[in-house]
């Protein structure tokens, strides 16, 4: 099987939850997980499949446990076409720049031409109150890709 490294930014602790209920359920399809809650580029291998993780704040900016990496990424990362991802963003329709931080990471991923093996996941809390259902839903729909 596949070793996933799961990259999660948080605030309040949903992403985080949503990474877990992730990574149980990819550790039962028998993957190799490592989460990373405060990842650096450093931590992270390219061989392996990235599964990134993350909440939006209410101006659609990345949490701040999430942007050191994404700085460091978009200020000294070579193109990594190698890499293989999923990307699944948590966020507030009713504001302004919903899953935005969602939109930065993808838009960094593709300028590193990174591979995306599924669309993204925006999961709306106005709409969904556990963003964990349509997670597991999404992850079942590629799995198979990793």
């Amino acid at each position: 099987m596949a070793a996933v490294d799961i990259i999660v930014g948080s605030v309040y602790g949903s992403a985080f939850s949503v990474a877990e209920t992730l990574e149980e359920a990819l550790i039962g399809a028998g993957h190799q997980v490592t989460l990373h809650e405060e990842a650096q580029l450093s931590d992270l291998d390219t061989s392996h499949f990235w599964l990134w993780v993350t909440s939006t704040t209410g101006q659609g900016e990345l949490p701040p446990n999430l942007l050191p990496l994404f700085e460091e990424m978009r200020e000294s990362c070579p193109p990594m076409p190698e890499l293989r991802y999923a990307l699944a963003t948590l966020g507030d329709s009713s504001y302004e720049h919903f899953c935005g931080a969602g939109v930065q990471l993808e838009a960094l991923l593709q300028e590193l031409q990174a591979q995306a093996v599924t669309e993204g996941l925006k999961v709306d809390a106005s709409e969904t109150l556990e963003p964990e259902e349509p997670a597991l839903v999404w992850l079942s729909s590629w799995i198979s890709k990793i």
